[in-house]
């Protein structure tokens, strides 16, 4: 297996073929070299990159940022601590998207909790809430 498609590559890696185009423009992956009939050639390299952008997507890298961790990979003078910096900054960034999920979480079950007594939506406390903006995130 030494010439793979586009579509090969795409089936294999489980992505679409316009995400792959895609990051061949944006330089996420190098544009790779064409046949004699014009067709783009991969490797068993490229299935390796790829996934690894498949996976840093699904973990909540940016492109921007997987395109500076592969930079890193590739990089023979990078130094280690540099890649555990910024998996430990998207750490602290998901840390804080949890504890604001947790508030919005709270806000809305107190709403809801709220709701079983009213029976009209003029007087919803739900409807009241978001409208008039009195939503504590700060607790």
């Amino acid at each position: 297996m030494s010439e793979i498609t586009i579509g090969e590559l795409a089936d294999r890696v489980e992505i679409n073929i316009e995400t792959i185009r895609y990051y061949e423009r944006e330089g996420i992956i190098p544009e790779p070299p064409r046949n004699k009939s014009g067709y783009r050639i991969y490797s068993r390299e490229d299935i390796t990159r790829l996934e690894f952008i498949k996976t840093a997507k699904m973990l909540g890298f940016s492109l921007q940022e997987i395109s500076e961790l592969l930079s890193l990979s590739v990089d023979q003078d990078s130094d280690f601590k540099e890649v555990r910096r910024r998996v430990q900054e998207k750490v602290e960034v998901i840390d804080k998207k949890i504890e604001n999920l947790k508030r919005m979480r709270k806000i809305l079950t107190e709403l809801i909790t709220a709701c079983d007594t009213e029976k009209t939506t003029d007087r919803c406390p739900i409807l009241k809430g978001i409208e008039e903006k009195k939503l504590d995130f700060n607790n």
